[in-house]
């Protein structure tokens, strides 16, 4: 298991600074995670909804007010490149 983001902060258009449990602090840029998806992402696509990003502390990721939230070990892997180790099956 990877860190848990313990902070999160709005820089502009879709980008979002996080900061994890680690100390990692790193700009991430959401655009290709909403922009052009319909369903439950269709309110991220506006910004004014975008800025109301918070952060669930009991599992350490993001979340927005219609439920949307984004697994925080993918986070972490995309902010700091380290893949994410998938075991096999016994």
């Amino acid at each position: 298991m990877f860190p848990r983001v313990t902070n999160v902060r709005y820089l502009h258009d879709y980008w979002l600074e996080l900061t994890f449990s680690d100390g990692t602090q790193v700009p991430l840029d959401f655009s290709d995670r909403i922009v052009g998806r319909s369903g439950i992402f269709t309110a991220l696509q506006e910004l004014d909804f975008f800025r109301r990003v918070s952060l669930d502390t009991e599992v350490g990721t993001l979340v927005w007010p219609n439920g949307v939230d984004f697994c925080p070990d993918v986070l972490y892997s995309e902010a700091t490149g380290t893949p994410i180790q998938v075991k096999e099956p016994a």
